[in-house]
């Protein structure tokens, strides 16, 4: 070893004492400095306990973290949530629940009704002596957290049930507990439908998507006729989608749950008496399926734009699974563009039927510019990658379509959009 190889490995060593003797200096262990150097993930658990009995759940959620990570954590409370309760610094204040937690950590109680009414004697949230249909979202309310920059939750998810009861969740049941990860969020929350009960269930594996559907016993729930459908139209929407769903959790029953169909993340509720296919060509499930598989959320006045595609693919995946033959299909789009002709406006709060019709054969003009105006190349497939777990108003679909055809397209053109606010409508009343 030469004198200055000698004097590196000396100077290394000598760098190595001091930092360790000012971590002791400072009363952290070495070990302990090193992670807080390496690490910003904490853990949160959830535990819901329902209870039939009073038609309530409760939820406790524990947090750990290796040092203060995890500042602050709130959200909103209504009537529905009562007997909050928590270690460490605790208040309720203008509608928000402000928990503070210790510093490596605490748990944070709660319990919420699961009753909703939506319309007369129906329900889109209900927990009853013998089952349970709700979304996660319904107990566990979306959260703001105050962290330390980077920070990062490791989720969990468990259940206390009644003897004889089981669950279905979005979330794969192989692991104990059940693994929550959002990969839109540092923080992770549990989300999407749950069933619970004395459950039927049946489950496929179809074109790399996991399917399970759910229902109560004894409602007439017909999972094998999903399944059946699923197997044709499936496929086809995953060869569209830039990655197949990796799973698709279905939930239904009869009355008293309200009578149609809500979409959450890889998860949506579907009442038993819709029909799989209906008389004028579309399907409920394939709607509902396209809402959780786009995963578009509206700007105001937009919703037109979500619901059109949904109920756009729920006739062409019918089509193109052959579940449907190319000429019911055409008859379908006739039947919508003449039920279109009753909308007064598109752009509004909530698409009616009349508005979703128009939007519906809008699609269907713009697909068939977008094919013409690219020889083929391009088509309304090509748009839904681009718009996929986005926001979206006009704007953002006009400027998506302008990037493949390299202009303005016709079919989205003011004189198609009654009611809509657009620059153009601007220049005219100028």
């Amino acid at each position: 070893m030469n004198c200055i190889s000698a004097f590196n490995q000396f100077s290394r060593r000598w760098t190595l004492l001091v930092l360790v003797g000012l971590v002791t200096a400072c009363g952290i262990p070495a070990s302990e400095s090193a992670d807080r150097a390496g690490t910003r993930e904490y853990s949160l658990h959830y535990t819901l306990s329902p209870d039939p009995r009073t038609s309530t759940v409760q939820v406790s959620m524990r947090l750990r973290q290796p040092f203060d990570l995890v500042r602050e954590i709130s959200f909103p409370v209504n009537s529905d949530i009562s007997d909050v309760g928590g270690d460490g610094d605790l208040r309720i204040r203008n509608g928000r629940v402000l928990w503070v937690p210790p510093s490596d950590g605490g748990t944070l109680d709660w319990r919420v009704v699961v009753h909703n009414p939506r319309g007369k004697d129906t329900f889109d949230a209900l927990l009853n002596a013998q089952w349970g249909l709700f979304r996660a979202e319904d107990v566990v309310p979306r959260a703001r957290t105050r962290t330390l920059k980077g920070a990062l939750s490791r989720t969990t998810l468990a259940f206390d049930l009644p003897a004889g009861w089981s669950v279905i969740t979005e979330y794969s049941a192989r692991d104990v507990p059940i693994v929550v990860d959002r990969k839109d969020r540092r923080y992770d929350e549990p989300a999407g439908w749950i069933a619970m009960g004395d459950l039927g269930v049946r489950r496929e594996s179809i074109a790399g998507t996991r399917v399970a559907i759910a229902a109560p016993q004894g409602h007439d729930v017909r999972r094998m006729d999903m399944l059946a459908l699923l197997n044709w139209t499936l496929p086809e929407l995953n060869a569209i989608l830039p990655d197949a769903l990796p799973r698709l959790t279905i939930v239904s029953a009869g009355s008293p749950m309200w009578r149609g169909g809500l979409s959450a993340p890889a998860s949506f509720f579907l009442h038993a008496n819709r029909p799989l296919i209906s008389e004028n060509g579309t399907s409920s499930l394939l709607h509902e399926v396209m809402h959780t598989a786009l995963g578009l959320r509206p700007l105001p006045e937009n919703d037109w734009i979500v619901e059109g595609l949904a109920e756009y693919y729920s006739i062409e995946l019918l089509r193109r699974g052959k579940a449907i033959t190319a000429r019911r299909a055409m008859t379908a789009f006739e039947r919508q563009a003449e039920w279109a002709d009753r909308a007064d406006t598109l752009c509004a709060a909530h698409s009616t039927g009349a508005s979703t019709a128009l939007a519906v054969t809008l699609f269907k003009g713009l697909n068939e510019e977008i094919v013409d105006k690219t020889g083929g190349e391009f088509s309304l497939d090509t748009l839904l990658p681009a718009l996929a777990d986005n926001t979206v108003d006009l704007a953002t679909l006009i400027a998506a379509v302008e990037d493949l055809i390299g202009s303005t397209p016709d079919a989205l053109h003011s004189d198609n959009l009654p009611g809509c606010h657009t620059i153009e409508n601007d220049n005219r009343e100028s």
